[in-house]
């Protein structure tokens, strides 16, 4: 899943090298957190217009955290 959403996000920002993701220990709901640091320059592309984007990743991560019966949650961040 990681690598995943490392993949998705470096097609979209111009800095690669600062597409940085860690993961979070599952928490008491069971919920593993993935943390998404892109630099400051490319938040507007991976958030997009109005999270357009950002909800299109949330998305995508879940239906492939479905496949493996896991939940998650993406969180953005500079």
């Amino acid at each position: 899943m990681k690598k995943l959403l490392e993949t998705i996000v470096a097609e979209l920002v111009e800095d690669k090298d600062a597409v940085e993701v860690t993961v979070d220990e599952p928490n008491e709901k069971g919920v593993v957190v993935y943390h998404l640091h892109v630099a400051s320059s490319d938040m507007g592309r991976v958030i997009g217009k109005q999270g357009r984007i950002a909800k299109a990743i949330r998305t995508v991560m879940r239906a492939g955290a479905s496949r493996i019966d896991q939940k998650i949650m993406v969180e953005i961040e500079e």
